[in-house]
């Protein structure tokens, strides 16, 4: 996305994400793209088939995604291929771009999902746990944020429609237009997560309640899960508008200079950069 800045980052094509069936009706998707776990042109593709996987599945009830990479859960855009590798990209079956497609029909699927969150958790990364059923974090590392508005754009995975339904107008807004990190207390108390526990209860706590849940009749998770899509989802609409406003807002002079800046400093390379992207877009923008 930023052409003038030349970095090293990019790396061929590798399997990202992969599928684990602990049963047939109980699955963990685990991403494993480090060092910080990028979400770009080449990991859609990959997480297509994923999705695909788990709408077409008959007897699949539960899946939780989760992180192998140590200190990332899921995070921001890549910013090194060009913008036209992402806007070129085929409509989903909901006609949305391939990103905000996918989170819509996981929010949609009558599979139960689970976004299991340890250490940073931004940008793609809590867009995905937005469009999750549940999210669980560990309370010692969770660092969660929408940081966009830090480098001059805005978010396009749809947490403009999904957070003030979830938290409200104005922690929203916090969120939001502060940019800035959430631990795992205030992420559990603002409600951007469902709870907060302890890092070593974490699996244990998730593995069993998605056991409980996959024990089940299917026909009533789904058709509970329905009746409450039907009173908390955003409209279609919505997500597509701020998508749209994501690729209009990246390509504004301001934006592309601070995430070149950003680039520069080491974003997408230097790890001090990336656990610490609320105080660096701060310090690109004081000039």
């Amino acid at each position: 996305m930023i052409d003038q800045v030349e970095s090293t980052a990019s790396q061929p094509v590798h399997e990202q994400i992969s599928v684990t069936r602990i049963t047939p009706s109980y699955w963990q998707v685990t991403f494993h793209n480090p060092p910080f776990n990028l979400f770009g042109p080449d990991s859609i593709p990959q997480f297509q088939a994923v999705v695909n996987e788990i709408e077409t599945t008959p007897d699949l009830k539960i899946v939780v995604f989760q992180s192998d990479v140590p200190g990332y859960f899921l995070t921001h855009y890549d910013f090194i291929p060009p913008l036209s590798d992402s806007t070129r990209l085929e409509p989903g079956p909901t006609r949305l771009h391939p990103l905000p497609d996918m989170l819509v029909r996981i929010s949609k699927s009558r599979v139960v999902s689970i976004a299991k969150l340890r250490g940073r958790v931004t940008g793609v990364g809590s867009e995905l746990a937005l469009a999750s059923d549940m999210r669980f974090a560990a309370l010692e590392n969770l660092q969660i944020s929408q940081w966009e508005a830090g480098a001059a754009f805005a978010p396009g995975g749809g947490p403009m429609a999904r957070l003030p339904r979830l938290i409200g107008r104005g922690r929203a807004m916090e969120v939001l237009l502060g940019a800035d990190n959430l631990d795992g207390e205030t992420a559990d108390r603002f409600g951007y997560v469902n709870r907060s526990l302890p890092d070593a209860q974490l699996d244990d706590f998730v593995d069993k309640l998605a056991r409980r849940i996959a024990s089940f009749d299917g026909q009533a998770l789904a058709d509970i899960k329905q009746a409450v899509n039907y009173a908390s989802l955003p409209p279609d609409a919505e997500i597509a508008a701020g998508w749209d406003l994501f690729i209009w807002s990246v390509q504004r002079p301001e934006p592309q200079y601070r995430i070149g800046e950003l680039m520069k400093r080491g974003l997408q390379t230097n790890p001090e950069i990336e656990r610490n992207l609320n105080h660096y877009t701060e310090v690109v923008g004081k000039r």
